[in-house]
Parts: structure tokens; C-alpha cells; sequence
């Protein structure tokens, strides 16, 4: 009850961690963070969010940022405010769970570069997955803040939210967070959840709601009115829609009253004219999917993932099917076990559902990922999974009912020595640790001096690329029809366009086109299109992360012979029939394409 004696509300400011990340995919730089820090350090907010989540893998993967290079500017830049991070429980910033030791090494690196507050979390609400990181936090004596993440389902009940704060508490939480990545409060469910919580802790509650379904600010008064007293808001140049209330709206709102935030509306919106200036660079990662829409009660679909999801549909030519994706995640979800949709399940029953929708069959192909859950890789799911769903994607393979982390070996001995002279510190290890290929990639390239982050577009009328490079995907306007095109470089540039040549009805025409996505181009083999059994294509575009075969080995109808990547999410491709492998047409890193023939087997007689 401590929480609701004081009247004051306290205000966590995200627009540098969650607030991009909802909006525009985490492209945000610490370049164009850097220059609102010392603005934003000197308003008063209880904590500034600004490390964790997706911006630890959109740092490496996409703006090749060194993630702790930005967690140690941003923490000189503002040495007066706590910053917070978000940490995936023993997943860290990653997607799968890594050994205690990688937990303890980086929470303690991440305490020694500046992070004061540890917002943990766990997708599934498996609190087993909290113990280590929460001990590491406490070992470094940083605040531990337990976080709840908030779903709708049959199994989700008051008396389990409360259960488990309670353990939170008991396991040495020193506050407690509704973490409701969906939107999917509703403003007199807030007010009971946060009376029960209040009741049953004697440690702060807060409130983390996003605005998608555009109750949000609704929820935040009816649960001050319960007894919090510490929301979580975004400035309002990366607020609203997917994202979360705007500070500037809730300053105002209780502006006056005894929860009066003592914050200064003028200075919150001077840092967001100037932050509104800065969102118009990243005008290629805006969506439409990310605005407010109060379908998401339905397709219970986070902020976050909603962007995300758009951005890599782009990827795939097939953002025009988002609608149908949306539908199938909610049937994915139940048959998962109801699991709470945040990083990683989020991912993994987004990516499931993406595939039962693009390659026609519902579970066609099942990801690693699925099967991982499936066995308990990530913790206990909320609910029973589909018996159906659970044997064709696992068979008869037992379930572990454990700890994940309880079978995991030490890993950082591995990792040091994997990554040798590449890594010049700790925390390059630890990069390594969340993401072996990529950090190899990014390490390698930092040590060459060809870092290169890839393009923006000054805006969407503009068509000037702020970074070098050639976009491949196009929209155009020809004798009123539109046409989506992919290039490779053919042609010239005029006026900072790109001018190619096609032939539309018989007639060969000059076309500026405008660039519609900033991906750079790549010219992709030729490769013959699967015929019979015998060739091995994959369901779905992608990246090959292994090839398990090689010309002359045999293989039974079944077997795993290359793994691919689409979407974050890696899936296993199978031969069809028993052989001899004849022909390997992929290598590593090579991006591939439905029916086409990546392997060629001759049938044994």
C-alpha cells in the first residue's frame, strides 16, 4: 500500500527505447537521440527507458551500432535521470533463454555501463525464467522490477496475476509492472487489476499500456484512481497509435490536481518539436498498421510486433496480406497454449502464423522456434497446447517440465573462444552470445572500418537516400495502373530517382521510379523451379543459415537438409524421398525463394 499513500504521479519516459520501437520498426539512431538527452535528463521524469527490448538487435542487425557504445553515450548524456532497460528474463535482449552465466555477466555489464532500473519479464509469465536475472540485478544493487505481461485468455485470471506478484515480491522484485504490450486493458479491468495489486504489495505498481486500441489514457486515470501512482508515456512526437499516451497529454491531465506530475509541459513539448523533425529521416519504416485501432481486442496483436510484422511482410512482397496474418494469430495463439504475445513468443506465433498463411497449408512448415516451445525450451505455456499441433510438429519427443536454463551449460568460455580477436572487450562476447551471426558479421566489419547502416529516405515524396545504396522495391504509376517492381541496379540515376526501362503494353517506356523500401539491392541466381520430389525448395522466402548435406551422401524422406531463416524465425526444410544427393545449388547466406530447387536427390531403385 505504499505505492498509493504518496499523491504524486511518476512519469517513466520511453520515446528512446519502446516509443520508436513501436512506431518505426527500432530504426532510431543515437546520433539523433543524443541531441534531446540533455533536454530530456533536465525534465524530471522517475526514469528515462531507453536500452533493452529490440534495440539491442536493431543496433546490431540494421543501424550497426555498437548497442553498449549507446548505452554508454546515452548514459554521459544523461547522468542526472535513471535509465531503465527491458530484459527478456533469461532470454536477455535475445530470443532464446542463455546460461546463468551469461545472465550474470550481462546484467553486471549493463549496471557498470548505466542502467539503474531492470524492467524483467518473461513471455510466457514463467517466473522460474526471472530468479537468475532478477539475482543479478540485485547482486549489482540496481532496482529489480518485476514485470507482469498482461493477455486475455481463459487461463488469465486476477487471482493468477496476484499470485504471482506476490512471487515476484518474494523473489526480491522491488516493484511491480502490468506490462500490457497489446493494448488490451480496458479502462474498469485497470482499475480492478490495479486494486488487487495494490492490495496485495507492498512494493510500487506501475502501469506500461500501449494506446493501440485508444483506451490508454483511459486506463491510466482509472488506475491512479486504483492507487498507481507511476505510468509509463512516450513523447508525443513518437506517441499514440502502436506506441503509448503521450507525456504531454498526461502532464496536462493532471495538471493541478493532487496527482500533479510536477513536470513542465512547455520543455516536454519543445523536445518534441524537435524529435518530430528527427521521425521524418525514418519516413520508409512508418506504417499504417500502426495506428490506433481497436481491432487489436481481437487480434490481441502488440504495438511492437505490429510494425515489425509489416516491415518484414514488405520483405516478403506480401504486406497486402497483413489483414489475413492478423486473423490467424489469435488461432495460432489458442493452439500454443494461449501464451502472451511479447518478444519472443510474439515472434514465434507471429512468424507461425505468417507461414500458415503465405504457403497456403496451415503448418506446412512449423519453425524451430515452435518446436522449441513445443518441448518446453522456453518454460511451461500458459494453457494445454493443441494435441493435434503438438504431435505433428514433435511427435512423441518428451517435454521438459524444468527450468529451461537448468540444461544449459555455461556458455561465455564458449563464446569468448568462439569469437577470438574479433571481440576487444566483454561485452563483445556478450553480443556474440545473443547473436552469433550477426555480431560476427557486424565485429568483422568493425574491425575492417566497413560498417555500413542501411539507407534512409529523407521522406517518402523526397525519394533522396540519406545513406549510399540502390533501393530494389518500387511502386510506380503507368497509364493509371500501379505496379510493384523489383530491380538490381539496372538503368541510371536522375535527380536522385532511379530510371529504368520496361515494356508495358508492347511499347518500351523510360520509367522514374520512386523508392518505396530501402533495402539494398542483390542479384539473386537463377535457379530452376521444382519439378518432382526429388527437389528440395522451401514454403517460404528467406536466408539459408546451414546446409547439413553435400553431393554424394544419402538421405531417408524426411531428413533435415538446409535451414532457413525468414522473419527472424529459423525452419528446418526436409527431403521429400530417399537418395543420393546429386546436386547443392545454395550456400550459406544465400536468400532463396519458394519453388525453387535448392537441392537436387536421385531417388534410390
Amino acid at each position: 500500500m505504499s505505492d498509493s499513500s504518496v499523491s504524486r504521479v511518476h512519469l517513466t519516459e520511453v520515446v528512446l527505447r519502446d516509443g520508436h520501437q513501436s512506431l518505426i520498426a527500432t530504426r532510431l539512431r543515437t546520433d539523433d537521440m543524443l541531441p534531446v538527452c540533455e533536454s530530456l535528463d533536465a525534465i524530471g521524469f522517475h526514469a528515462l527507458e531507453m536500452w533493452g527490448g529490440a534495440t539491442f538487435d536493431a543496433c546490431v542487425r540494421f543501424l550497426k551500432e555498437d548497442p553498449w557504445a549507446r548505452l554508454k553515450a546515452l548514459k554521459a548524456a544523461m547522468p542526472k535521470t535513471p535509465l531503465q532497460m527491458l530484459l527478456r528474463g533469461q532470454n536477455l535482449v535475445g530470443y532464446r533463454h542463455h546460461a546463468d552465466d551469461v545472465v550474470e555477466r550481462f546484467v553486471t555489464r549493463a549496471a557498470e555501463g548505466g542502467i539503474d532500473i531492470f524492467r524483467v519479464f518473461d513471455a510466457l509469465n514463467d517466473l522460474r525464467n526471472l530468479e537468475a536475472a532478477i539475482a543479478a540485478v540485485k547482486a549489482n544493487g540496481k532496482h529489480a522490477q518485476g514485470a507482469l505481461c498482461y493477455t486475455v485468455s481463459p487461463v488469465h485470471t486476477l487471482d493468477m496475476y496476484v499470485a504471482d506478484a506476490r512471487r515476484l515480491v518474494a523473489m526480491g522484485a522491488d516493484s511491480i509492472a502490468i506490462k500490457d504490450m497489446a493494448g488490451l486493458l480496458t479502462p474498469y479491468t485497470t482499475f480492478e487489476l490495479v486494486s488487487a495489486l495494490v492490495d496485495a504489495v507492498a512494493v510500487p505498481v506501475h502501469l506500461h499500456t500501449h494506446a493501440t486500441s485508444g483506451l490508454a489514457s483511459q486506463c491510466h486515470l482509472k488506475a491512479v484512481e486504483a492507487g498507481c501512482r507511476h505510468l509509463d508515456t512516450c513523447n508525443s512526437a513518437f506517441a499514440g497509435g502502436t506506441s503509448h499516451p503521450a507525456s504531454e497529454v498526461m502532464v496536462a491531465a493532471f495538471k493541478g490536481t493532487p496527482y500533479d506530475t510536477g513536470l513542465d509541459l512547455e520543455t516536454i513539448a519543445s523536445v518534441g518539436d524537435r524529435l518530430r523533425e528527427v521521425r521524418k529521416k525514418y519516413a520508409a519504416f512508418e506504417s499504417e498498421y500502426t495506428r490506433e485501432d481497436v481491432s487489436v481486442q481481437l487480434s490481441q496483436v502488440p504495438g511492437g510486433m505490429m510494425s515489425n510484422l509489416a516491415n518484414q511482410l514488405k520483405e516478403q512482397n506480401a504486406l497486402s496480406r497483413m489483414r489475413e496474418v492478423f486473423d490467424e494469430i489469435p488461432r495460432v495463439r489458442a493452439e500454443l497454449g494461449y501464451p502472451p504475445l511479447v518478444t519472443p513468443t510474439s515472434q514465434i506465433v507471429g512468424t507461425q502464423a505468417v507461414m500458415n498463411v503465405l504457403t497456403g497449408e496451415r503448418y506446412k512448415a512449423i519453425t524451430n522456434e515452435v518446436k522449441r516451445y513445443l518441448l518446453g525450451g522456453y518454460g511451461q505455456p500458459p494453457a494445454p497446447v493443441d494435441e493435434g499441433i503438438h504431435r505433428l510438429a514433435i511427435g512423441d519427443q518428451p517435454v521438459e517440465d524444468g527450468r529451461p536454463a537448468d540444461r544449459l551449460a555455461p556458455e561465455m568460455p564458449h563464446c569468448t573462444a568462439e569469437i577470438g580477436d574479433l571481440a576487444e572487450c566483454e561485452e563483445d562476447v556478450l553480443t556474440f552470445a545473443m547473436f552469433p551471426d550477426i555480431a560476427r558479421d557486424f565485429l568483422r566489419a568493425r574491425r575492417d572500418g566497413t560498417l555500413s547502416p542501411e539507407p534512409l529516405l529523407e521522406s517518402r515524396d523526397s525519394g533522396r537516400p540519406a545513406t549510399e545504396g540502390t533501393p530494389t522495391e518500387f511502386v510506380i504509376d503507368v497509364h493509371g495502373e500501379s505496379y510493384e517492381v523489383q530491380i538490381t541496379g539496372v538503368g541510371r540515376d536522375s535527380g536522385g530517382k532511379r530510371q529504368v526501362y520496361l515494356t508495358l503494353d508492347g511499347m518500351p517506356e523510360a520509367v522514374v521510379f520512386e523508392p518505396r523500401d530501402n533495402y539494398l539491392a542483390t542479384k539473386a541466381p537463377e535457379r530452376a523451379r521444382a519439378t518432382s520430389t526429388g527437389h528440395v525448395t522451401t514454403a517460404m522466402p528467406g536466408t539459408i543459415v546451414d546446409v547439413l548435406v553435400a553431393v554424394g551422401d544419402s538421405v531417408e524422406a524426411g531428413q533435415t537438409v538446409l535451414i532457413s531463416e525468414a522473419m527472424k524465425m529459423e525452419t528446418e526444410v526436409h527431403a521429400r524421398e530417399r537418395g543420393r544427393i546429386a546436386a547443392v545449388h545454395v550456400a550459406r547466406g544465400d536468400r532463396v525463394m519458394p519453388g525453387e530447387v535448392l537441392i537436387e536427390i536421385e531417388a534410390d531403385d
